[in-house]
């Protein structure tokens, strides 16, 4: 029987700084809607491919909760991570509930360490900003002024201030001098909402950039909010910096770090760090582009503005090591400066040749065995379905993707779901699971074998070869939308601040959110922020 912990336990050891994985095991929309602050969604449904690559130390202490409709999901996920080798899986007593029982601080939304933390910050430093009307005011007079969009590239191609340029946070003290090379240049720092402007302004205010430097208040949803329009479809990306530019991003780079309190080591040094018993989480921090291109063996890929920006997806292990790379000496410091302020025990690799880079490509899957499922091919079940075979289609992707493309008349259906999926699916012989690549698929018809046994009912269950990349790869006809849903497509939280169509009210409420963080992360007190 898996052991109970407390909340006054957790707590305890949050305080302490304690290594504590407290995992929320529900899908991403209800954890979303009210967890712990150090809380981080690891979804029942992909333990099996997300636990060892988010939570490589088997002896982590891992606390688990979450339930669905009057189903508590934690035992389940404790099994499941007791067979992938973790040894020290406990139960959070009376679940979420007896959280919030206990007095326990409850936050809403995702990434909600990194995003309070930007509301930290702000109100510690006083960031400067200016609205969405002064920026605007300033581009139609056509002012010496840039605006420098700090999110991820794909982000800012949807929908972006006019005439701003893509600048990832990681990369705004490497870059800003080449597009803003006169001192007097007034430089604007954006991104959806307020967190990465405000980590993104503050990077250049701490970094000594001789600029006058705001960030444009509310993002994006500022800017929407006060009836202004955005272009779509950007592609401007900074440049590369020249020699001189780089050599003072550098200088200021590591001040800042120093001054936070980082630390550099060598290779042989992280070798004995990561002998010694704790958790190390070691990431480059340059584009994927250049990850791919050749990096550090053993080092993940995390952009270090998305690094900042989720913090619980990358580092579910509060109290984990991080060491970070890249190439320049900027990105690596000024991302481990944030991390730093934020309460982690950060080190920066000492610059090494670019020979030591010798991994190529993507990271290599670090995930269990998939349960062994007999399979059809993408030919033979659309003939199948051609004939009117008694068959039933389970897509057990996400419902975006889902909805984006389908197998025609396949049903959606979220995997730790699937007991409740069967009462809407109509009895079939035969169940074909598919998802991306059929991985997930594989783990989902060993659910879906067990739960129609349970039910008594004699039915084959095989997966789609190669998923829905193989049937499309096929040329075979697809659909879009979420024509059958099975179980709610909760297994993602709808930001208020992505796309085009998010309603005034919803963006309203976000920010009305973001303002009260502050005050959450007081009445919490496990936070341990501290800003320089």
């Amino acid at each position: 029987m898996t052991a109970l912990i407390s909340f006054t336990s957790v707590r305890a050891h949050l305080v302490a700084r304690d290594e504590i994985a407290l995992l929320d095991v529900r899908e991403e929309d209800p954890y979303a809607q009210a967890h712990p602050l150090w809380a981080a969604n690891l979804p029942l449904s992909r333990i099996e491919l997300d636990a060892w690559r988010r939570i490589p130390r088997r002896d982590t202490l891992i606390v688990l909760y979450g339930s669905h409709e009057d189903v508590d999901l934690a035992p389940l996920a404790a099994e499941r991570l007791a067979a992938l080798g973790y040894t020290r899986v406990n139960l959070l007593q009376g679940g979420l509930e007896g959280w919030r029982d206990a007095g326990g601080e409850l936050f809403r939304d995702v990434n909600v360490p990194s995003k309070s933390f930007g509301e930290w910050v702000e109100h510690e430093r006083r960031t400067p900003s200016l609205s969405a009307q002064e920026v605007k005011a300033l581009i139609d007079a056509r002012a010496d002024v840039v605006v420098l969009d700090a999110r991820r590239f794909d982000e800012f191609q949807t929908m972006s201030i006019p005439t701003a340029t893509s600048v990832p946070g990681a990369e705004l003290v490497l870059r800003v001098r080449e597009l803003a090379p006169d001192p007097a240049t007034r430089v604007i720092v954006n991104c959806a909402g307020r967190t990465r402007s405000i980590i993104g302004t503050q990077s250049l205010v701490n970094a000594g950039i001789p600029n006058p430097v705001a960030a444009l208040r509310n993002g994006t949803i500022g800017w929407k909010l006060a009836g202004q329009v955005l272009d779509h479809g950007a592609s401007r990306r900074a440049p590369a910096p020249g020699e001189a530019n780089r050599a003072a991003a550098q200088a200021n780079a590591q001040d800042v770090a120093r001054r936070a309190g980082v630390r550099w080591i060598g290779p042989d040094a992280l070798a004995t760090l990561e002998a010694a018993g704790r958790t190390v989480h070691r990431f480059d921090v340059r584009t994927p582009e250049e990850y791919e291109a050749g990096h550090l063996p053993g080092f993940a890929s995390a952009p270090g503005g998305q690094l900042v920006q989720e913090t619980d997806h990358h580092v579910p292990v509060r109290g984990a090591r991080i060491v970070l790379a890249d190439d320049d000496g900027v990105r690596a410091p000024m991302t481990a400066s944030w991390l730093a302020q934020m309460g982690w025990e950060v080190y920066v690799v000492e610059a090494q040749p670019a020979t030591a880079r010798s991994a190529l490509g993507a990271a290599p899957a670090d995930h269990a065995a998939a349960p062994s499922v007999s399979g059809i091919t993408p030919a033979r079940l659309a003939h199948a379905l051609d004939a009117s075979e008694d068959i039933a289609v389970i897509d057990v992707t996400t419902s975006a993707t889902h909805a984006k493309r389908h197998i025609p008349g396949a049903w959606f259906a979220i995997r730790a779901q699937l007991g409740q999926a069967l009462d809407v699916i109509p009895a079939a012989r035969r169940y074909v699971l598919t998802c991306g690549s059929s991985l997930l698929a594989r783990f989902a018809a060993a659910d879906l074998r067990a739960l129609l046994a349970a039910r008594g009912r004699d039915a084959e269950v095989v997966v789609l070869e190669g998923g829905n990349a193989a049937w499309f790869a096929a040329g075979l006809p697809t659909e879009t939308g979420w024509r059958r849903l099975a179980t709610p497509a909760t297994d993602r939280y709808r930001r208020p601040y992505e796309g085009t169509d998010a309603p005034a009210e919803a963006m309203q409420a976000y920010l009305d959110w973001e303002f009260g963080l502050v005050a959450q992360l007081a009445a919490d007190g496990t936070h341990h922020f501290k800003v320089i």
